[in-house]
């Protein structure tokens, strides 16, 4: 459906303001694709931002720093959502031995299973694109990049 249609809007000052506006709406609408589709696991989109990001450094421990760096959110409290993480038993938390001011964060076995799971359903979640082909996902993801510069 054409962004006018989904918004009622029939005209926009300029192309450059409908991709603004575009781009907004589609990223809200992508959010809630993710938002539902992680419901029935128990977690948030920024859980498991986290949660991916410790899988890809363990066996290694990560610094609330580092995890604050490669989240996709970077309004996201790391710290907040670590410690939900670790009550829900899916990350553990510990002082660093060899800097008592920063905190060791490391997924568990059960937050590892979890993406496991999650990872097997992954294709139900990236249908929300398949109404693109290979080349222009490849069109697409470059325009993003050649937008952020």
């Amino acid at each position: 459906m054409k962004l006018e249609e989904e918004i009622s809007q029939k005209y926009f000052k300029s192309e450059y303001h409908k991709a603004v506006v575009n781009l907004i709406f589609s990223y809200n609408w992508l959010i809630g694709s993710h938002v539902d589709f992680l419901k029935p696991y128990g977690i948030t989109l920024q859980q498991f931002n986290i949660l991916r990001i410790l899988r890809g450094q363990y066996p290694v421990p990560a610094t609330i720093k580092l995890i604050k760096e490669r989240m996709l959110d970077k309004m996201s409290d790391a710290s907040r959502i670590v410690e939900k993480l670790r009550v829900k038993g899916l990350a553990d938390r510990k002082i660093c031995p060899n800097n008592r001011r920063n905190v060791d964060v490391i997924v568990t076995q059960k937050g590892l299973d979890l993406l496991e799971k999650i990872d097997k359903q992954e294709d139900q979640i990236m249908n929300v694109i398949s109404t693109l082909s290979e080349a222009e996902v490849k069109q697409l993801n470059d325009i993003l990049d050649k937008m952020r510069g």
